[in-house]
């Protein structure tokens, strides 16, 4: 390959292989340390130490990823795992009277104008996209009684796609 040409595509394939961390690939629990989780996967949009000393770092993915990371670090620095934690087990811990608080440390922050609040019924909605059991690209919301903040329900819904159906990818 000429020196003209090699180098943009070096380039190309060193700015790829970055987007390619969205998830923390790479990452290996027991030997990355918080530096490096937040080096390779960017700025948390939230972190919350967590009772035994250690920390929780929040990636959502959204709106257009379907996914929210949460990277756990151990009392000692080091990574002790990455998940995705929208999923119908973590959706499924949700209970009426949870707190924000609560709700935001079991699935992470809902993405800021898909918030709506509907003064009638006294109720705040937050929702994130997620991708179903069956691949389905879908809806989670949590429905808060405005005046306590307390989690008054939740609800789930496949993306309105128009015609056909609508797969994750």
């Amino acid at each position: 390959m000429k020196p003209a040409t090699f180098l943009p595509a070096a380039l190309a394939a060193l700015l790829l292989s970055g987007c390619a961390s969205y998830d923390g690939a790479g990452l290996k629990p027991g030997v990355a340390t918080e530096h490096d989780v937040v080096g390779l996967m960017g700025r948390p949009a939230l972190r919350w130490r967590r009772a035994d000393g250690g920390r929780v770092l929040a990636y959502p993915r959204g709106p257009e990823g379907y996914q929210t990371y949460f990277a756990t670090i151990a009392p000692d620095g080091r990574l002790a795992g990455i998940a995705n934690v929208l999923t119908g087990r973590h959706f499924a811990r949700i209970e009426p009277g949870m707190s924000k608080t609560q709700v935001l440390h079991l699935i992470g922050p809902p993405y800021a104008p898909w918030t709506a609040y509907f003064k009638a019924r006294g109720e705040l909605v937050w929702e994130w996209a997620y991708c179903s059991v069956w691949n389905e690209a879908s809806y989670f919301d949590v429905l808060f009684n405005a005046s306590t903040g307390k989690v008054r329900s939740t609800q789930s819904r496949l993306q309105n796609c128009g015609r056909g159906e609508c797969w994750c990818s």
